[in-house]
């Protein structure tokens, strides 16, 4: 049986063949893949209809929106390999679930799952009427494409007026599709664990007592402090650091004319401020089974380095309740102003999960219950951490050790007071 890394690593080699128009490997590498899910059954579909196969294309339709039952573009590619087997009225069949999908949304970008593909909802009615026009339906056909103009097309305007001279000179329209070569992608973090990373790094020197760092006879000196630079371990899946870990370090205020590179200000003592930073972070590992508790340690360590590197910090000011993000030097300088000489210290945040940082936090007013592999669930209450806004509809959280997109109406912003019973619940048409 092969290794989640082993398949990550088939799927992204499928997911070049694919763009090297190599279609029977990329069809070898997709098939390899265990237990595949409905964006490799859609892949494959993808790949079937580049190499001219339509009726093997519509098979792995099938699987994929059996697996998937939401999933829109699964429809819309149905529906392509049906129009392209002269099966018109189960292409407009296929279009309409397509669109019964959406939702009423203008469109789906499925960017942020792995397919650079922005599904419109005008697009979906102008295959439809594509397929009622093959089938003789005229008047279906422009009165289609009257309810595709009704869809606020962007930048479409000029083809579905195009598509309606067409029409009503009796034209066939020619059919939309995902474009050529875009397949879904594996998850941008799983390809970062693939290859080995150096554990260690290298050390290089911070400060030192003694000029240019170097004793009499050429040698660093002893007492100069030591940097040590380390990287993530090679990982898939795993470990989960739910409580907050919290470090106290003395950090020197904002340099003032450091000629170092990330070198320390060598001020007083007395110019020294506790820097306490409140640390929350999930990082995956990957460890032989029956692994020691210090060799666990260890890793959990030089992923906790790479961690802390990349997670999101934020500054809590005096007397405030919320955090707010230090994205630029600016920012961090900002907050050193606001340490006042014997104050509590500067009170940081660091928030990251599976090496990426977390943007705020939002907290469930309403629970929601997954219903594609890519959502993530949730109870009434539940913090959870965004990673990425979606679109204006959706974000991208993680909780618990898992990832996955959720609807933002399902959620407030962390610290935002929703008394139980205030807020309607959502309608049956929020989850997709």
């Amino acid at each position: 049986m092969s290794s989640l890394g082993d398949q990550v690593r088939d799927w992204h080699q499928g997911v070049l063949a694919v763009a090297s128009k190599d279609w029977d490997r990329a069809l070898c590498l997709f098939s390899d893949v265990q237990e595949p899910r409905a964006k490799m059954y859609f892949n494959m579909g993808c790949v079937r209809l580049m190499a001219g196969d339509p009726e093997a294309a519509l098979r792995a339709f099938d699987q994929a929106v059996t697996k998937d039952p939401c999933m829109a573009v699964g429809f819309f590619q149905r529906g392509v390999a049906n129009f392209q087997l002269e099966r018109f009225q189960e292409a407009v069949s296929d279009f309409q679930l397509a669109l019964a999908q959406l939702r009423g949304n203008a469109a789906i970008d499925y960017t942020q799952l792995g397919l650079y593909f922005k599904l419109h909802a005008w697009e979906v009615l102008y295959n439809t009427a594509s397929a009622q026009c093959q089938a003789g339906l005229w008047t279906k056909a422009a009165d289609t494409l009257e309810e595709a103009i009704s869809k606020w097309p962007e930048g479409a305007q000029d083809i579905l007026d195009t598509a309606q001279d067409q029409v009503r000179k009796q034209v066939s329209l020619q059919l939309r599709q995902v474009p050529k070569g875009e397949v879904f992608q594996p998850p941008r973090q799983y390809l970062q664990h693939l290859e080995p990373m150096n554990f260690l790094g290298k050390a290089k020197v911070v400060t030192s007592v003694i000029p240019d760092n170097r004793t009499s006879d050429g040698w660093p000196q002893k007492g100069s402090q030591m940097e040590q630079v380390g990287y993530q371990s090679s990982a898939s899946m795993g470990g989960h650091m739910s409580p907050a870990q919290c470090y106290s370090l003395l950090a020197s205020g904002p340099p003032e004319d450091s000629s170092e590179a990330g070198g320390a200000a060598t001020e007083d003592p007395e110019s020294l401020v506790t820097v306490t930073v409140q640390c929350h972070l999930t990082v995956p590992l990957k460890a032989p089974r029956g692994t020691d508790l210090s060799s666990l340690r260890t890793l959990l360590a030089q992923a906790l380095l790479h961690q802390a590197q990349r997670g999101q910090l934020s500054y809590q000011a005096p007397q405030e309740k919320f955090w707010t993000p230090i994205s630029t030097e600016d920012s961090l300088q900002s907050a050193w102003r606001n340490v006042a000489v014997g104050s509590r210290g500067l009170h940081l945040q660091c928030r990251g999960a599976w090496g990426r940082p977390v943007l705020y936090q939002v907290v469930a007013r309403h629970s929601y219950t997954a219903r594609r592999p890519e959502d993530l669930d949730f109870r009434q209450g539940d913090t959870v951490d965004v990673l990425c806004e979606v679109d204006e509809a959706w974000l991208e959280g993680h909780r618990d050790g898992c990832i996955g997109i959720f609807p933002k109406c399902f959620v407030v912003p962390a610290g935002a007071c929703v008394e139980a019973g205030a807020v309607p619940g959502p309608k049956p048409g929020d989850q997709h």
